[in-house]
């Protein structure tokens, strides 16, 4: 498999006419402590725009005045509330967690509620600070098959035990196997690790490189996931739009705004669903 436009036509289909909100999936997304409320909001606009039917953000509750303006397209839940998590969660059909969640033992719980809880019908899509929790205290994924790792490389580091200079295609490649989840390793060239291989993905740029990028990219996962076939191919779709779209802005800008991405994703995404 290649990523590059052919494969956004095989997977960005056009929307049948008798459809509805819940035909594009829920996506319940968790993350955002007091300090780092931005990073949840940003996952959640690139989900919205990413065109999942649903959305629920389950944040600090600092945040949800900020959501709601930024996005009132969200449903927002009260993450100092258990009863709130267990109604989030229990019709999800795509599970986010890390963005902003940071690593306290509020953030360890809801983590440990997650996995605990994932259904043998739900994906979970693991970012930021989760991934770091998940080293720490070596927390089992229940179902590694349906679960996606974002990490960039030092966070790959804690999860995988490699060190920077032994992360090669080879070696994470058969970390990836040890672990069976899908591994999106985040680098300057993004490469995706599957049961069948791995895939670089040759689009990206310099200007995307800003703090909210990763936040984004993995809120887009999330709502790919959540309307298009569950496999490696909508993976990889997601991570080569992202890409994409930012080589197009950085065309005319020197730096290119994770929430500038978001905005595009519509228009992309009807592009290549009618070619």
């Amino acid at each position: 498999m290649e990523l590059n436009e052919k494969l956004l036509q095989q997977v960005i289909t056009p929307r049948p006419i008798e459809s509805h909100k819940g035909t594009y999936g829920k996506v319940v997304l968790i993350g955002g402590n007091e300090q780092f409320g931005g990073a949840i909001i940003m996952s959640a606009l690139a989900a919205v725009h990413s065109g999942a039917g649903l959305t629920t953000v389950v944040t600090d509750p600092n945040n949800h005045v900020a959501v709601h303006s930024h996005l009132p397209e969200a449903m927002v839940g009260d993450w100092t509330n258990k009863e709130t998590w267990h109604s989030a969660f229990e019709d999800a059909d795509v599970l986010l967690i890390g963005p902003g969640l940071g690593t306290n033992q509020q953030s360890l719980a809801l983590l440990q509620f997650t996995l605990t809880n994932q259904t043998k019908k739900q994906w979970i899509v693991i970012d930021g600070s989760a991934l770091t929790l998940l080293a720490t205290h070596s927390l089992a994924l229940p179902y590694p098959e349906q679960t996606v790792l974002t990490p960039h490389q030092m966070e790959w580091q804690r999860v995988s035990g490699l060190n920077l200079d032994e992360q090669t295609q080879e070696h994470n490649q058969q970390k990836q196997q040890e672990l069976g989840a899908f591994l999106v390793l985040k680098s300057h060239q993004t490469t995706i690790y599957g049961p069948k291989g791995n895939y670089p993905n040759p689009a990206g740029s310099p200007a995307m490189a800003t703090g909210g990028m990763g936040d984004t990219l993995a809120g887009m996962i999330a709502g790919f996931l959540a309307q298009f076939p569950k496999n490696e191919k909508t993976i990889s779709a997601a991570v080569y739009l992202h890409s994409f779209i930012g080589d197009q802005l950085a065309k005319e800008q020197y730096v290119v705004l994770p929430t500038q991405i978001s905005k595009e994703i519509p228009k992309w995404m009807h592009y290549f669903s009618q070619k």
